[in-house]
């Protein structure tokens, strides 16, 4: 949600929910829905959706539409519907983004902005229940963590000991989420019949795609619902193991058998009723042994000034790769047709972004690639682009055309 204000009326409710709940862990709710269509609460949820961005619905209806013909009607039919009990989810739209591993694609579900602004809502009532019992090491999808967060507690972990360390890698996460156990796991916190009549419509809610000939069917929706996994295997003090997860990324960092510790979790997640990717699965001694989470590698590290050896985490060979290759896209000869300035705005944006993220550890060695590779490929497009040019100093390329330098970047992350 970037960093749009929350409301103090929204603030004021979300506090005394999130107070009520850690006072009384075995406390059940049984009056939310009325929060849900809220005027404040509906209206913060709309400024959220819109804050996000993104595309349309199956409706076709933009944020633009829904203002030029009036928020506040919007908004008051929408609250309207919530209250007498007659909203209805529409279908979410279906489309397909590349996996990051480059095999394949990835199904992914856009609801309407109506039913964005609905969910949003029922998330700012939900979200301080149920973060009054998640403990530390889940930081996917809550307010004031991120993968960073993550990643900095898996180094701290390490450093700390916990060297024995099982990787692990849940197949189809969210597209295998049971509903039922996850209606189930709510209900232990939330009974408001209403609260959970509109998760199980969202969950139930098909997808819808338009095929080769523009022809719309429906398909059985993605999952998409995020539930943490559960902590607690029952051998954190004997194996002193510690979970740490992100989504569905997660490891587990032991003092003791981190091979005792694999069993417990694929019994977990069988109990669950989610499948662990044995392919991708193992168990590594650090900092002998190297291991990814969440796009760093783990692992044996040396200083550049010193050469004294430390466990320390690095951009993964994966991650670098993957931005090189985006690099190649954005100055490839199919785009001489843009302008110089165009071509370093949207490097300047790749790199800013990933440097923004690929920022803790010793990343100098894969900085200095990645400028190398970006200086090499825009000097090949400018020659392509005009090929009688002079040629372009790496300076000049900073100077003139505002390319982003990521080693001066590194030097501005340490000074801030």
């Amino acid at each position: 949600m970037g960093n749009l204000a929350t409301p103090l009326s929204v603030q004021k409710l979300q506090a005394a929910l999130h107070v009520k709940a850690k006072g009384e862990p075995g406390l059940r709710f049984y009056a939310l829905f009325d929060k849900v269509y809220r005027e404040d609460v509906l209206r913060h949820a709309y400024a959220c959706c819109k804050a996000n961005g993104g595309a349309a619905g199956v409706d076709g209806e933009r944020f633009e539409d829904i203002e030029a013909n009036g928020l506040e009607q919007w908004l008051g039919e929408l609250a309207k519907e919530l209250k007498e009990k007659r909203y209805q989810p529409q279908a979410a739209r279906r489309v397909y983004i590349p996996k990051q591993s480059g095999s394949g694609l990835r199904p992914l579900s856009i609801p309407t902005i109506r039913d964005r602004t609905v969910q949003t809502a029922a998330k700012l009532v939900l979200e301080p229940i149920f973060e009054a019992d998640l403990p530390d090491e889940q930081h996917g999808y809550r307010p004031a963590r991120n993968a960073l967060t993550a990643v900095r507690q898996v180094h701290s972990l390490l450093c700390s000991g916990h060297t024995h360390v099982v990787d692990a890698d849940l197949s189809a996460y969210f597209d295998t989420v049971p509903h039922v156990e996850l209606l189930r796991s709510v209900a232990r916190r939330v009974v408001d019949r209403h609260v959970l009549h509109l998760i199980r419509m969202w969950l139930e809610t098909p997808a819808e795609e338009t095929d080769e000939r523009g022809r719309k069917r429906r398909t059985t929706r993605n999952r998409d619902m995020r539930q943490g996994t559960a902590q607690g295997l029952g051998y954190e003090q004997r194996l002193r193991a510690r979970i740490v997860s992100y989504a569905d990324d997660l490891v587990i960092c032991c003092k003791g058998s981190a091979d005792e510790a694999l069993t417990a979790m694929r019994d977990t997640m069988s109990r669950l009723k989610l499948t662990v990717n044995e392919h991708k699965t193992h168990v590594c001694r650090a900092p002998e042994e190297y291991f990814d989470f969440l796009g760093y590698t783990f692992g044996r590290c040396y200083s550049r000034q010193t050469g004294r050896a430390f466990i320390g985490t690095r951009p993964s060979t994966k991650s670098v790769s993957r931005l090189l290759a985006k690099i190649h896209e954005q100055t490839a000869r199919n785009r001489t047709w843009l302008t110089a300035e165009d071509v370093v705005l949207s490097l300047n944006r790749t790199l800013v972004g990933w440097a923004g993220y690929f920022q803790l550890g010793p990343v100098t060695q894969a900085y200095q690639l990645i400028d190398r590779y970006t200086t090499t490929r825009l000097r090949r497009w400018l020659r392509m682009k005009h090929p009688r040019a002079r040629r372009w100093t790496n300076p000049a390329l900073e100077r003139e055309l505002g390319l982003v330098r990521l080693p001066t970047v590194r030097r501005n992350f340490l000074r801030a």
